[in-house]
């Protein structure tokens, strides 16, 4: 049998491009990852049960399959069409005061966003889990600039203040338990009292009083996006802590970065992704906070309203006849919670902002 090296290549991409942060080629990270017991419980823990949530949501429907082959559908509608779905848009949202910018790589994009804060005068922005800024390494980049971004995703938190990377699409932080989130809690927040316990709650509460004071007092806030709708300009972010609600709403300048691949024609085309999407990611049958925004509105939210539309690669892709369809994943992480070796390798094994089963697919795509 011949000898395969399966994950991501081991080579390091020109600084600012690509989304490989590791120089260790997948084999051999593997093995190492695999020493971890305690990683490999965590995650098996946590996989087994998104998964049996996910069995039991998605078994409610009983044209749960067709509803997938229309979401297939509609992807393959978008990558047929996509440059005149970007500039419709385009079109829309700035006719609602909103800006479009183009990024064609990582390195025009971290330009741009890190110019749009510089101009408000703020070096704090707050930001919510979005794996496109992950992608193009955007808070190492604005840290250069004497920006500091804070990640208000909890699991996104637990990754930034232990000074790790995201590990899954969706629990950037499942690699983690809870008496390890703990530690990192009292080692990293001041204002966190030592008799902080183990406990969910606990846990989710001194992390809400440590971002309180951000919200309240930060003027910029960065966001990725699920789905931009091109007939009307709209943009959507679903989440399940209430954490982006906050940040798309109190600061005065929003900036999202948005792959081009985002895009989906109307709001009912939307609607099938609204539901396909918390079924096949955290087994719900809807996200608890859902939320839209097209442009500016006077007085009510952000009043600088920023799309960065991010290709790095996308076209290339778009292009490739056989790897084209790679593009229309959700980022549901699905493939992730069924998959044997991200089971027991885990997500930094792949050295990849898209670990598992996508992220051998895509990410070599990308780089």
């Amino acid at each position: 049998m011949s000898r395969t090296a399966l994950g991501m290549p081991a080579v390091r991409p020109v600084h600012g491009q690509g989304n490989l942060h590791a120089q260790t080629a997948f084999p051999a990270a593997a093995k190492a990852e695999m020493g971890n017991t305690q990683m490999r419980a965590n995650i098996r823990h946590a996989t087994h049960t998104i998964r049996g949530k996910r069995a039991a949501v998605t078994g409610e429907l009983p044209d749960w399959e067709e509803l997938r082959s229309a979401g297939s559908a509609i992807k393959e509608q978008v990558m047929a069409n996509l440059p005149h779905l970007l500039e419709e848009f385009e079109r829309n949202l700035t006719a609602r005061g909103g800006t479009v910018h183009w990024a064609r790589d990582a390195e025009e994009a971290n330009r741009i966003v890190t110019e749009l804060v510089q101009a408000t005068g703020s070096t704090d922005v707050i930001k919510i889990k979005s794996m496109a800024t992950q992608e193009i390494g955007l808070e190492e980049h604005l840290a250069g600039h004497g920006i500091t971004a804070t990640e208000t995703d909890l699991a996104e938190l637990i990754v930034q203040l232990g000074h790790d990377k995201p590990s899954h699409i969706l629990v950037p932080a499942i690699h983690k338990n809870r008496h390890e989130i703990r530690d990192i809690f009292l080692a990293e927040m001041a204002e966190t009292d030592e008799t902080l316990t183990s406990e969910p709650r606990d846990l989710a509460e001194a992390a809400r009083t440590h971002l309180r004071e951000k919200f309240l007092s930060t003027s910029v806030a960065v966001s990725g996006a699920n789905f931009g709708v091109a007939s009307t300009g709209t943009l959507t972010v679903v989440e399940s802590e209430g954490n982006g609600r906050m940040c798309l709403t109190l600061p005065e300048t929003l900036i999202t970065v948005m792959g081009i691949e985002k895009i989906v024609p109307t709001f009912q085309d939307l609607e099938v992704f609204l539901q396909l999407l918390p079924r096949s990611s955290t087994g719900e049958r809807m996200n608890p906070y859902t939320s839209m925004w097209t442009g500016v509105t006077p007085g009510d939210g952000p009043q600088n309203v920023h799309v960065v539309l991010l290709d790095n690669g996308r076209t290339a892709v778009l292009d490739d006849p056989a790897g084209r369809s790679a593009l229309h994943c959700i980022r549901c992480s699905a493939c992730l919670n069924v998959c044997p070796v991200y089971e027991q390798a885990g997500g930094h094994a792949y050295g990849s902002t898209y670990p598992g089963p996508i992220g051998a697919i895509l990410s070599p795509q990308l780089t």
